[in-house]
């Protein structure tokens, strides 16, 4: 290792993780300082509304890398400490240590927080938010001695927690504002499928429902609902969204984009500012897919942003970003998607859509008026995913009735879309 300046990792989640590991990986023997506020080594947040929730064994099983990855790889760690400051102009970053750390390349990876509610700020008694290892501990401590749980909000964490209380044995009530679930994420007919599933599972799910209360009360927490119906709720998740953590940025004077908040960055991760690069649930990127930016609050993306980031920061040609793909798991179900939903689409099904076996497996094939293949979700169908992804990165014309055809192969079926298309070009 050399004694130059440090390559700076703002951030010790997904992305500063795997952008520090990705530097060494492309040959970079200079040091790598990696800053993150949690007193932990960096892990991986799926499994904090999953198995941690219902197993502490699984807390020493989410690392990232292996415990003596980082002194192994020469990748300078510190733990339990923030950059409070960020001078981007001399590239001086100034921590809650007192450690001022001179860069030569910052890279900001400060994720998201989880959005609060102002009359229960975090610390309330009986209220949780899922951002952190140590507040999935802490509610995995409340319902072992709870019979049941409200989640308040019906996005990906809330029905992921949902499903996890009810293996674990309690009563679950979800309430969410929204007439469906998931409504920014999947088209209507999955999100009826996913709510009665759901409902299959036991869920009180009350869609459509306001809150126009909520305040502490003795022993739990009371809810006034709008249609003027009280609920108490022993134990709350507030799961309304995610804030990106983009405090540091603004204040260091970079760009933020107006409508989606996040740190604005190209498709090589720079930032506003020479030599500060940025990845994961902070930035605000362009997606192609769409023509427009977007916050993608992915693990893949957190992945996909932190290699690009470290090999632009090197000077290195790297493949562009992969298709967005996002998984869950909930209520025995394994979701994939693939590519990103928008305004038009027609969904054909290949399978059978059923909410009430246990182990449904079908596949919803978005097409645009071009019958191009925009958005895959595959319920339990892992295997299809792999060749529908194709078709979304190719942008490939295809006839959706063969693709959803049980008869024919769903691999044969997309190798017959691509020679037709291949042939057509040549023609």
């Amino acid at each position: 290792m050399t004694n130059a300046l440090p390559i700076l990792i703002i951030g010790a989640g997904q992305a500063g993780a795997t952008a520090a590991a990705t530097l060494r990986a492309l040959g970079h023997e200079g040091r790598i300082v990696v800053v993150g506020d949690e007193p932990h080594l960096p892990y991986e947040r799926p499994p904090l509304s999953k198995a941690v929730l219902t197993d502490a064994a699984k807390d020493g099983q989410v690392g990232i890398h292996a415990a003596g990855f980082y002194a192994e790889k020469g990748i300078e760690l510190r733990v339990g400490v923030q950059v409070a400051s960020l001078d981007t102009a001399h590239a001086v970053a100034h921590c809650s240590s007192g450690e001022r750390i001179a860069f030569s390349q910052a890279l900001i990876a400060t994720g998201g927080s989880a959005r609060a509610l102002p009359a229960l700020p975090p610390g309330t008694p009986r209220v949780h938010y899922i951002r952190t290892l140590a507040d999935a501990q802490a509610l995995r401590g409340a319902l072992q001695s709870e019979t049941n749980l409200t989640v308040l909000g019906a996005g990906f964490l809330g029905l992921e927690v949902a499903s996890t209380a009810r293996a674990l044995g309690l009563e679950v009530t979800v309430i969410e504002a929204s007439p469906r679930v998931l409504a920014r994420a999947v088209p209507e007919a999955f999100s009826h499928w996913l709510a009665e599933r759901a409902e299959h599972a036991g869920v009180d799910l009350r869609l459509g429902t306001n809150c126009t209360a909520i305040e502490p009360a003795a022993g739990h927490i009371a809810l006034t609902l709008g249609d003027g119906r009280r609920h108490q709720a022993s134990q709350l998740l507030v799961a309304i969204g995610q804030s990106p953590a983009v405090g540091l940025a603004a204040s260091s004077g970079l760009a933020l984009h107006p409508q989606t908040g996040g740190i604005r960055i190209d498709a090589q991760c720079r930032t506003s500012a020479t030599h500060v690069f940025a990845a994961g649930d902070c930035t605000s990127q362009h997606q192609p897919l769409l023509g427009e930016e977007l916050r993608l609050e992915s693990w893949q993306n957190a992945n996909e942003q932190a290699r690009i980031a470290a090999a632009a920061m090197l000077g290195v040609p790297t493949e562009a970003a992969a298709t967005p793909w996002f998984w869950t798991d909930q209520f025995d179900c394994n979701i994939q998607m693939v590519g990103l939903p928008r305004a038009g689409l027609r969904y054909h099904v290949r399978g059978e859509v059923r909410a009430d076996v246990p182990a449904p497996r079908f596949v919803l094939i978005g097409a645009d008026g071009e019958a191009r293949v925009r958005h895959v979700i595959a319920v339990n169908a892992g295997a299809d995913v792999r060749p529908l992804r194709s078709l979304v990165d190719q942008g490939t014309p295809c006839d959706p009735a063969a693709l959803t055809d049980p008869s024919i192969p769903l691999r044969q079926a997309v190798r017959d879309a691509q020679a037709a298309a291949a042939t057509l070009a040549l023609s």
